[in-house]
């Protein structure tokens, strides 16, 4: 058998009763949830998952908006019990959301500190809201796209390939680079290289060797006659990027 299973059965003909792990210890089940249109493949809740809400958390339902999660409660479905969360709205609302469709809700993000006012249900505000927020992204990502457009049609500067005292500084590096350190370096000269705006940003944790990027791209534009500015956020880093620099160069 390639499934689980979410409670026992009894067969009358063998005469035995079997329960699942979930029954005799009252547990929740693992559900494997069938993707929407805004997730990819299976999604499954488990017990860890469900915990991270705590009675009082806001969140938010695809469906109903902003609302205060109340806990997970136990709902009579036949001759059973199912688990349901239980969300409030305004005037103290109730909704009651199966496990089968918690894909739909989530905690609630916004400013530190900001107490987020309830929907209320039956007005059909949160759905007008939902509408003004897909018109105002589709507005952002045609201005990206005509933004983008622009770009590509002007000209930029086009960098010189790696000269012999390029291959020389890299080669000084007295660490061994890693994969993604390789990539990102030849990524950005890529970018320099070609004649078109470049538009990068190098993320990586701290020591991951960015500040080696950037110093290879540094030494590439000066190796072309060109000036490069370093900016960051305080003066101890600048000390560090200076000491660095002079290292290096």
């Amino acid at each position: 058998m390639d499934k689980t299973l979410h409670e026992g059965f009894a067969d009358e003909i063998w005469k035995i009763a079997l329960f699942t792990d979930h029954q005799l210890f009252d547990r929740f089940h693992k559900y494997n949830l069938k993707s929407d249109k805004a997730r990819s493949g299976k999604v499954a809740l488990s017990l860890k998952e469900l915990s991270q809400f705590i009675p009082g958390d806001y969140v938010v339902h695809t469906d109903h908006g902003v609302g205060r999660f109340a806990g997970l409660v136990r709902m009579p479905n036949g001759e059973s019990t199912q688990e349901v969360i239980k969300l409030i709205y305004q005037n103290e609302d109730v909704v009651f959301v199966s496990i089968h469709s918690l894909h739909k809700v989530s905690k609630y993000r916004g400013k530190d500190g900001e107490i987020p006012r309830l929907n209320k249900l039956g007005t059909g505000a949160w759905e007008k809201l939902k509408e003004r927020t897909k018109t105002k992204i589709k507005d952002i990502a045609r201005d990206l796209i005509k933004l983008y457009s622009q770009r590509r049609e002007e000209k930029g500067f086009a960098y010189s390939p790696d000269s012999f005292l390029q291959n020389e500084l890299e080669a000084g590096f007295t660490y061994e680079d890693t994969p993604d350190q390789s990539k990102a370096t030849a990524d950005v000269k890529q970018d320099m290289e070609r004649d078109v705006p470049m538009d990068r940003l190098v993320c990586g944790d701290v020591g991951f060797g960015k500040t080696e990027i950037a110093v290879r791209a540094a030494f590439k534009a000066v190796a072309d006659d060109k000036q490069v500015a370093i900016l960051v956020p305080t003066t101890v880093l600048a000390y560090q990027h200076y000491q660095t620099f002079t290292a290096r160069l």
